[in-house]
């Protein structure tokens, strides 16, 4: 890659994706991540007990950068308790050579090498009253701690968050900062993520989406796969090109999978999965697993903010004979 693409590619980066370090994303509608104890059952919605989140600070950003966390202990009101609360989690921040790269971190491929790189700081929760509901701060780090890779954005820092006993879920929140003690966004930096675990709303009237975006005119289809659905509603895609065409879903404590092909206007613009859900089921306290990959088997990422703005569907002209 030339040093002017890599600058379109910053530039690009910089201007759509401002101001999206909350993970999950605004635009998202996504309540909490997920993760449970490596003891747990996966029927309760996490197929291998670990999430990995990825983020990029832009090259020309050199103050320190912070990693915070909300409420990562495991218990009271916000986490899933399955029975005695007995759940340790570990939250590592990884960056340096390999360490986002690698494409077992990237698979999250447990039997791989998912946590290449240089350990950075990491800290283990269980059930501590000190860190419920309120912010933990990793950092501060040098900006070039991070994996340097210009063509997703810049310096990437990756976080692994392993569920290491116990059967409680944890719910949490991410967000990466320019500041100790208070989220303030780092100008140009963005989240992203291959495979994503969270937990739905149990609000059925709320939507919540993630965001691919579709940057290369050689993706001829996209394979999706969710895991434990537990066929709460629909999961839909939107674009600029269609209306929304359904995915198929799972049920209880497996994947389901389904291919849709890329239309030539989807090209170069975000895609908009939602997840609608099933109104009279009243479904609650649902955690899922979804991934995205092209024909190939290449894992796509997901955004924390849709890039170029949330997708409209725009009809196609219809020509009017005179």
């Amino acid at each position: 890659m030339n040093k002017a693409y890599q600058l379109l590619v910053f530039l690009f980066f910089a201007v759509l994706v401002a101001q999206a370090q909350p993970v999950p994303g605004a635009d998202e509608n996504i309540p909490n991540l997920v993760t449970f104890g490596g003891d747990s059952e996966t029927y309760w919605g996490d197929d291998n007990f670990c999430q990995i989140i990825f983020f990029s600070v832009p090259e020309t950003h050199s103050a320190p950068i912070y990693i915070r966390v909300y409420d990562p202990d495991i218990g009271g009101g916000n986490d899933e308790q399955q029975g005695e609360w007995d759940t340790r989690m570990r939250f590592g921040i990884y960056g340096g050579k390999g360490s986002c790269s690698n494409q077992d971190a990237r698979d999250g491929n447990l039997d791989g090498e998912y946590d290449s790189g240089s350990l950075l700081d990491s800290k283990s929760f269980d059930d501590d009253p000190e860190y419920d509901l309120k912010w933990y701060t990793f950092g501060p780090f040098n900006p070039t701690e991070g994996e340097y890779l210009p063509e997703d954005g810049g310096y990437i820092f990756k976080i692994v968050v392993e569920g290491l006993s116990g059967g409680d879920g944890n719910l949490y929140r991410l967000f990466l900062s320019s500041q100790e003690n208070a989220n303030h966004e780092v100008e140009g930096a963005f989240a992203y993520y291959f495979k994503y675990k969270f937990r739905l709303h149990d609000d059925v009237n709320q939507i919540s989406h993630i965001y691919p975006y579709i940057n290369d005119s050689s993706t001829v289809y996209i394979k999706q796969s969710n895991f434990d659905w537990d066929n709460d509603g629909v999961i839909m895609v939107r674009s600029i090109d269609r209306k929304g065409s359904l995915m198929k879903t799972s049920g209880d404590d497996h994947w389901s999978h389904s291919n849709f092909k890329i239309r030539e206007r989807e090209y170069y613009s975000s895609l908009d999965i939602r997840m609608v859900k099933n109104k009279s089921a009243r479904i609650k306290n649902n955690n899922v697993v979804i991934r995205l990959e092209n024909q190939d088997g290449e894992g796509l990422k997901l955004y924390s903010v849709p890039i170029g703005g949330i997708p409209k569907y725009i009809p196609k002209a219809t020509h009017v004979k005179d």
